[in-house]
């Protein structure tokens, strides 16, 4: 059982002993102001909206996860095990769907949950949040601004690693150090994990890595990889575990790094990218770029319209999810991490990026978007 989940059981046990009636609701946490010169978000406090009204709403309606990846990868993992429980805590309990659109490295469904879904609380975009650092970094194609965002929630954190097939040569990151030939690792689009990651690791550590990007989501990078078009790619162990599973267990696939704040328990032998950064500024790349957008990797949010009332009955509802038995014992048995964040903590983080120095700001853009 993983740790996330472990720490989740005893409220679990608590909520059965009581045989509440009604679904536990997770405890409110403040709202933080908003950064100069950006409206306030102004989330309802929990417990002080009309949840009848609510109810009245979602009643006989469909709830739409747009997924911006290809099926079968680990975003579109984890939004159809939410997908599968999150209309029961939904007052009103809703249908709840789940369509996937690819494309851009989840651009296309960043920019489509932001300005042509309604903002009525029916549609929930989950797009990858390396596109946040590319906002702030002046990155092409994007026509969102994160900071209004109505945030629902992350599952959990992404720990980053790279992971190859066995046939690559490639043993651990110091190889690809001065390698005569090239990593070769896959990609989606700019501000996805699987090339920012690799973008900062070749510049920080001196790699010697090739990028091939466009692929639709994580799933067909590893039936690239399986072909032999590429040796693998970098992004989140909670994805490449339960995703590429058979492979790391045949040994036909194995994680050669990770781009983590310290090495991951079930993780020991593989190279932490931190430790082979020779300088500050290497490993001030590595944090900004990869270990603290790593918080916010699955961020899952509504139009910024929307009202506050189905803001925090969503907010609630993905926690509850969180706390649900069966939920929790599908994510056991998936090997699914679970660790989640509340929108409005979600949001705290996204102000976070957006106050990255000037400095440091400039060596990212040089590296993730003039590159």
């Amino acid at each position: 059982m993983n740790r996330a989940v472990r720490r989740l059981l005893p409220v679990l046990a608590v909520a059965t002993l009581l045989s509440l009636a009604c679904q536990s609701r997770p405890a409110a946490t403040s709202p933080a102001a908003a950064p100069s010169g950006q409206p306030a978000a102004q989330p309802a406090a929990q417990g002080s909206f009309d949840e009848q009204a609510v109810a009245n709403f979602y009643r006989g309606k469909t709830v739409r996860f747009v997924v911006g990846f290809a099926p079968g990868g680990g975003f579109d993992t984890y939004t159809r095990a939410i997908a599968r429980h999150i209309g029961q805590h939904i007052p009103g309990n809703p249908a709840v769907i789940v369509d996937n659109m690819p494309g851009g490295g989840s651009l296309i469904a960043a920019n489509y949950v932001y300005g042509a879904s309604r903002p009525d609380g029916l549609t929930v975009g989950n797009w990858i949040g390396g596109l946040i650092l590319q906002q702030l970094l002046g990155g092409e194609g994007i026509e969102f601004d994160a900071r209004k965002y109505r945030f629902i929630g992350v599952p959990t954190p992404d720990n980053v690693v790279c992971a190859v097939r066995k046939e690559s040569g490639f043993k651990s990151l110091s190889d690809a150090i001065n390698a005569p030939q090239p990593l070769i690792l896959g990609g989606t689009a700019p501000g996805s994990t699987t090339d920012d990651v690799v973008r900062v690791l070749g510049a920080s550590l001196g790699m010697n890595v090739k990028l091939v990007s466009g692929y639709s989501g994580t799933a067909t990078i590893r039936q690239a990889a399986d072909s032999g078009e590429v040796h693998g790619g970098c992004w989140a162990w909670e994805s490449i575990k339960v995703t590429w599973k058979a492979a790391l267990e045949s040994g036909d696939a194995l994680v050669i790094g990770q781009a983590t704040a310290q090495k991951l328990p079930d993780l020991p032998n593989a190279e932490l990218a931190l430790d082979l950064a020779k300088t500050d500024e290497a490993k001030q790349l590595l944090r900004s770029g990869v270990i603290v957008p790593g918080r916010v990797t699955r961020p899952y949010a509504v139009h910024p319209d929307t009202p506050n009332d189905r803001v925090e009955a969503l907010r609630r509802a993905f926690m509850a999810v969180f706390q649900d038995p069966t939920f929790l014992e599908e994510a056991q048995k998936a090997q699914m991490d679970v660790d989640p964040l509340r929108g409005d903590e979600v949001e705290k983080f996204v102000r976070e990026l957006f106050d990255t120095p000037e400095a440091v700001k400039s060596k990212l853009k040089t590296v993730l978007v003039s590159s």
